[in-house]
């Protein structure tokens, strides 16, 4: 779709300097400009590409100002907020590419389903007894979702995910492709024999509303209750959830982050990638922990946390400048176990 400067401006409530009937089609980043694409410029360190860009609208705070000569064929849309404007076209192009309200054959859709208006459903798609897909749902091809399981309206379930008995999720959530929701808890125990026996995981997996899943994301389904991922959750790529964690509202995780069993992790906690934590323990609300770190006890109040095991910033820091001193003072030691023998 095409859209002129001038239309732009009426959509961001911003200000036209050039060609108001300037066209795009297609987006670009600034450095990457070609005709007929749009940009933007949040960012003073990449002001430099401005000048020389190829894009032919340039979404550009209020202050800016030029301080070198702009390209001639070069429109700025002056805005309040550069980079805030920038995700609502972003927002609006990605809802423009969705798929529209269908539904694709082959699908097997259970009896005592119940699917909502303006549902689109991929081909090879399972939806079991008992489930409800709510008004305007998206669930793209190959995906399973088992018996019993609640999507709410406005949810977008992406290629290939699979979503196990009994789960709930929440409006406006977005599950990317290879997530599994609701499998089993990693629950064993050793019997007489030595051998482990599994103990069935009965329990379900509970997503609240604007949550949001990365791809390959894993939920396990609880032991008995629920596993809770709670209000305007953000999970990157590949994050573990273990069974009966309770993860707090607006709570956010980087890749790779795995978060043992029964662990309550508080709301607007941000944990960098590869973070690890500790099972049946509980972390305060808006901590912040550091990638890669370890957590293997309770944080009781707001911290800010580095290494492994994690340890507050500030004891980090003196920790470190402590270790890189260690060669010095070997030798320091040495020297004077020398003059000692003498």
């Amino acid at each position: 779709m095409e859209f002129s400067a001038e239309q732009i401006a009426g959509m961001l409530q911003g200000e036209v300097v050039g060609n108001s009937q300037q066209i795009v089609n297609d987006l670009s980043k600034i450095e990457e400009g070609k005709p007929g694409t749009l940009s933007f410029l949040a960012n003073p360190k990449y002001e430099e590409h401005i000048y020389n860009t190829k894009a032919s609208i340039v979404i550009v705070g209020k202050d800016f100002e030029a301080k070198d000569s702009l390209p001639n064929d070069l429109t700025l849309v002056k805005v309040e907020d550069a980079y805030a404007c920038f995700a609502k076209l972003l927002e609006a192009y990605n809802e423009m590419r969705e798929k529209k309200p269908q539904i694709e054959e082959p699908v097997k859709i259970a009896p005592t389903a119940q699917v909502g208006d303006d549902v689109y459903i991929g081909s090879f798609t399972y939806i079991g007894e008992g489930s409800t897909i709510g008004n305007n749902v998206k669930i793209y091809p190959g995906c399973y979702i088992g018996d019993n399981c609640t999507i709410d309206e406005g949810t977008i379930v992406f290629a290939g995910v699979k979503i196990y008995q009994d789960t709930q999720i929440g409006k406006d959530c977005r599950i990317h492709s290879g997530c599994v929701i609701g499998a089993d808890g990693f629950g064993f125990t050793p019997n007489s024999e030595n051998n482990y026996q599994r103990v069935p995981q009965i329990g379900k997996v509970v997503i609240e509303d604007h949550v949001d899943l990365g791809a390959n994301v894993t939920v396990d389904r609880a032991t008995l209750g629920n596993t809770y991922i709670r209000r305007g959750v953000k999970l990157d790529n590949m994050v573990h959830i273990a069974h009966n964690c309770d993860i707090g509202e607006n709570t956010v995780m980087a890749a790779q982050c795995g978060i043992a069993g029964s662990t309550k992790v508080g709301r607007d906690v941000m944990m960098g990638g590869q973070v690890g934590v500790n099972g049946h323990i509980e972390i305060a609300d808006k901590t912040m922990v550091a990638a890669k770190a370890a957590i293997a006890n309770s944080v009781k109040d707001r911290a800010i946390l580095i290494g492994q095991p994690a340890i507050p910033a500030g004891e980090f820091k003196k920790s470190i400048a402590l270790f890189r001193k260690l060669p010095d003072l070997a030798k320091r030691i040495g020297e004077l176990e020398k003059n000692q023998d003498k």
